[in-house]
């Protein structure tokens, strides 16, 4: 087994190289035996697919060129034994054992939440070294199974090596997804139908894809989520889950209320606040309520409900939200109502349970924005922004690091109908291991009591994932970098103004006097465009007082946050020179919005 660490400010970081291993051979036989192969754990024996002149049915795949990477030319005796044919079928078996052998193992802990729960609190490392074993074998398996894995190895010249992870190139929507079809990407080229949910990505990054998901493979995603949220709100009364995800095609909503019926009450609403608040006011404060939605719907219920009177003293309620990221300035808002409001970590193209915060990671991240010095020690020097912090289970998805920190994911289950293998997300993030962040918090005595305290009801040991979000949601301006997250945390600092806002969206754009005609990029400025909500009652007077609230909110956090964003407020005053407009709902950038759930934060500008 081979890992690149290096330490950074606290950081233990593993990083993958791409650089070519030198040749190494587990004895496969060439491409035409691979129709002897028995097959990967859990799945029946498919007959080989035949190639033919009419096309084949959607469900199957092209055939593979066979195993890549693992030819042999014995010179010796013993090479010839190690060689042959039946030594060969031993450890193929042997791998489909070991592979079968941990899945098994790790399908335990999930067959109640009191057991994932057990498996949370008592997380050790020497688990960790398992689930990159189990990586590592779960891409070998798809090396000897999967056409468009096979295809996608002989492309990057792949050479196998016995336990090296790193040996297998990266996987991404680019290099792989976009190249090969469904059936090519699941096991043996075969696309299995019954059982077999798809969902759709939102489209954050582009063109919405599609994505399969299988029987089994749900019932783990399920599992998984339902063990996380019952560990977070254990001992809290009866549960009653409100889903107001979108219950369309997204991942998401479908999956967040199938998992939540296995621990608690559920309805699903979807985003619709109507239908919540008569939900609420129906069944009454008897329960505790754990509303899933997304950020900025999450503010839009507690705006709501203040406008009718709600009687929250009456009820107690919970928010947990994904999708995108949200900001200190926002959980703060909306925890002035709700008991508590954490966020879960996903994606389409793997799974919408890969992480999620707790208190431990809650705690943390507050710390790091009011602690220069433990900010240092935990992110390194220089570094101003703050990312979402969760904390999850390398059992499931083992996590990686590019040379450009950007996040690689294998999902280690064999019974992911289509396999993500050392998958690039596109996420920018860190890895830190559960022992290094107390060794760290230890170094002071504040630190580690703060830490303890926090962690004292869940107790979970298991690493943090640091997400800075992706590479390209920022604009750069006279040398600072702008993020919306930093946006976000400004126009929340006046509770009054944010109880106004809808939506925002970022911007660089034309505010000289030669905007317009033609001249562009002369004299460009950050543009903050606000959506007001329907129900407002702004005169010009009161616009004009929440545009300069909005701009002095994010001017003072960002000075406050952004060393650079200061420095150059030094240097220069038109860095200040940050432009607010308000906009009716549904007019300017929000336009094309279209009802969208999630919000576009970066708009490529122009609008006025």
């Amino acid at each position: 087994m081979s890992t690149s660490a290096g330490s950074v400010g606290g950081w233990r970081v593993y990083r993958c190289r791409m650089a070519q291993q030198a040749a190494s051979d587990d004895g496969a036989g060439p491409p035409a035996e691979r129709a002897d192969l028995p097959d990967p754990p859990g799945d029946r024996a498919d007959p080989p697919v035949e190639r033919a002149d009419p096309p084949q049915p959607p469900t199957v795949g092209v055939t593979g060129s066979g195993p890549v990477g693992m030819s042999a030319n014995p010179s010796t005796a013993l090479e010839h034994v190690w060689h042959s044919g039946g030594l060969r079928t031993l450890r193929r078996a042997s791998l489909r054992a070991g592979a079968k052998a941990l899945s098994g193992a790790y399908s335990l802990y999930k067959i109640h939440p009191a057991l994932w729960r057990l498996t949370a609190t008592h997380y050790s490392p020497r688990m960790g070294e398992l689930a990159r074993l189990h990586a590592w074998m779960t891409c070998q398996m798809a090396n000897l199974h999967v056409p468009a894995y096979q295809r996608h190895l002989d492309e990057h010249e792949f050479t196998f090596r016995w336990w090296d992870l790193d040996a297998f190139p990266t996987t991404s929507k680019d290099s792989y997804v976009r190249r090969h079809g469904e059936a090519d990407r699941c096991w043996h080229g075969r696309l299995r139908t019954r059982g077999t949910i798809v969902d759709e990505s939102s489209g954050s990054s582009g063109t919405p894809f599609n994505w399969v998901r299988g029987r089994d493979e749900l019932a783990d995603i399920h599992r998984n989520v339902a063990g996380f949220t019952s560990l977070a709100h254990r001992g809290q009364g009866p549960l009653f889950v409100i889903n107001a995800y979108s219950m369309g095609a997204w991942a998401t909503g479908t999956n967040t209320g199938i998992a939540m019926a296995k621990i608690a009450m559920v309805k699903n609403t979807g985003p619709d606040l109507a239908k919540i608040v008569d939900t609420l006011e129906h069944f009454g404060p008897g329960f505790t309520y754990l509303v899933t939605a997304y950020p900025p719907f999450l503010k839009d219920l507690r705006d709501v409900l203040d406008a009718r009177g709600f009687d929250w003293s009456a009820y107690r309620l919970h928010g947990l939200v994904g999708g995108e990221a949200m900001t200190e300035g926002l959980r703060d808002y909306c925890e002035q109502r709700f008991a508590s409001v954490r966020s879960g970590y996903g994606a389409s193209d793997l799974t919408i349970g890969i992480g999620g915060e707790t208190d431990l990671t809650v705690w943390l991240r507050k710390q790091l924005l009011a602690d220069e010095e433990l900010r240092e020690a935990v992110l390194g020097p220089g570094e101003a922004r703050t990312p979402m912090i969760f904390q999850y289970n390398p059992l499931e998805t083992y996590l990686e690091l590019s040379p450009d920190d950007e996040l690689i994911c294998t999902l280690t289950s064999t019974k992911v109908l289509a396999p993500k293998l050392r998958y690039n997300i596109g996420d920018e993030a860190r890895l830190l291991p559960y022992d290094e962040l107390q060794r760290i918090v230890g170094g002071r005595a504040e630190w580690a009591q703060g830490a303890a305290a926090a962690s004292a009801r869940e107790r979970m040991r298991l690493p943090m994932l640091f997400v800075y979000g992706r590479a390209d949601a920022t604009i750069s301006f006279m040398g600072a970098n702008i993020y919306p997250q930093d946006i976000e945390n400004g126009l929340y600092a006046d509770e009054g103004a944010a109880a106004s806002i809808a939506a925002f969206t970022l911007a660089l754009e034309d505010c000289g006097p030669d905007a317009g005609a033609g001249a562009t990029g002369i004299h460009q400025q950050p543009v903050v465009h606000v959506e007001l909500r329907e129900d407002h009652d702004l005169d010009e007077t009161a616009r004009r007082r929440l545009a300069a609230s909005c701009r002095d909110g994010i001017i003072d956090y960002l000075t406050r946050v952004s060393r650079d964003f200061a420095q150059s407020l030094e240097e220069s005053e038109r860095s200040a020179d940050l432009r607010v407009r308000l906009h009716e709902p549904g007019t300017g950038p929000f336009a094309d919005a279209g009802g969208r759930i999630k919000r576009v934060y970066l708009h490529p500008g122009g609008t006025s």
